[in-house]
Order: C-alpha cells, then structure tokens, then sequence
C-alpha cells in the first residue's frame, strides 16, 4: 500500500485529511510535531509522500521540508497552510516542496494532487502508459541518464527532486524551443492541475540554482519573456 505521511498539528484537519486519503487507498502515518514526523520518517523509509503544515509550534513544517530534502531528494512534499500569501509559497517550494495546497480544499483536490506527486515519482501508475526510451541524452556540459533519472554536469552528480528531473528532461527533449509555462505544467504536473502556473517559475528558480554557473545570469535557462523558457545549448 502506498504510504504517505501527514503533519498537521490541527487534530481536526489531519482527522479530514487521513479519512480522505485512506479512503483514496493511501496507508497514512500522522505526526503532531515537526519532530515526531522526522521520527516517524525514519521510521518508515518507504514513505514515499509527506503533507507538511507550515505553522507548528517547534520546528515548523518549512524547516522539516529542508531537513527531508537533504537526505532524501526523491520523495514527494506537499506543503500545507491556511495561509495564501506569495512569500510563503515561495519560501516553501524553495526549501524543496513538489506542490503547495492553501486551506481550506476539498476532498478532491488533496486526493488528486497526491495521486499526482507520485505518478510524477513513479508510485503510481499513469491513466496512459507513457514509454520513455532508455539510455541518455547528452548535452555537454550536462547528461541526463533517462534510466536512473540523474544528472550529471561536467561529470558531478547534482541532486533533483522527481519535479527537477522532469522539468530538465522535458528542456533536454526540445533544447533550443521555446516552452510555454503552461506546456511545462501540464506535462509535469499533469492535465488537470489545480495549482498556479508560478509554480514553474520557482522550479526553474530552483533548477538555476543547481545548473547554473550564475544563477542570476542564467545561460542554460533563458527566460522568453511574457511566455516562459527556453533550453539553450548548443
């Protein structure tokens, strides 16, 4: 059964979240605490989702997300807050969050941006099987192993979360054509995503931090201004 962890520090909201997604097939484990979800994820290594609170007492649920991401770029987070300021978005899919849902949302919603997370990480199978070739796509100073999703860039391994991995490989496939932010998150977020289109932009904001020699004069990435990004290797 597909495991997911939820920290909610709410009894009611995590009570709403654990009845919906263990109706959806999940097995859930709670936690109250950032420290008792960084426990109880050591725990149980084949969780393969986290739904983090932002507002905790303690360690708050941005500082969990830093933690999980160094040791663990794979698994899927979902931050979680009753608060829809940008700065907080922000701040948490920087740290490392996949997606960021607002309170209050629907039984719907939760199941379906989770079910997304994992199919992005490959714990749930998509509607359509999509056949990805085997092999490699090299593009100095960069390679792309499609078989073990990893990158490389002049020979040193550079760690991505499933939602990076797919967004270079996506730029990988079509180096030099412009892409739309729309296109970019429907094919890795998927057709029906609930979510904002700004979450493209802070992945690439991500994605400059890790490829780029500068990351504010960005030569791989370019900006297309007004429509989105390009892949620029030659």
């Amino acid at each position: 059964m597909r495991k997911v962890l939820v920290l909610e520090d709410e009894s009611s909201i995590r009570g709403f979240i654990v009845i919906n997604l263990e109706r959806a097939g999940y097995e859930v484990i709670e936690a109250e605490t950032g420290e008792e979800a960084l426990e109880k994820l050591a725990a149980n290594p084949d969780t393969r989702a986290v739904l983090l609170d932002i507002m905790l007492p303690g360690i708050d649920g941005i500082e969990v997300c830093r933690r999980i991401r160094l040791s663990d770029p794979h698994i899927g987070i979902i931050m979680l807050s009753a608060r829809s300021q940008e700065m907080d978005k922000v701040t948490g899919l920087m740290t490392g969050a996949d997606d960021y849902i607002t309170k209050p949302f629907s039984p719907a919603e939760l199941t379906a941006r989770v079910d997304a997370l994992l199919r992005r990480t490959g714990d749930v199978p998509p509607a359509a099987p999509v056949p990805e070739a085997p092999g490699e796509l090299v593009q100095p100073p960069f390679r792309l192993n499609t078989t073990n999703r990893t990158l490389e860039k002049n020979g040193q391994r550079v760690r991505l979360t499933q939602v990076e991995y797919a967004i270079v490989k996506l730029f990988m496939e079509n180096k030099g054509t412009a892409l739309s932010r729309e296109s970019i998150l429907d094919t890795v977020w998927g057709h029906g995503y609930f979510g904002e289109p700004k979450i493209v932009d802070v992945n690439v904001r991500r994605l400059r931090i890790k490829l780029e020699d500068d990351a504010q004069e960005p030569k791989y990435i370019l900006t297309v201004w007004g429509y989105g990004y390009k892949w620029n290797i030659e």
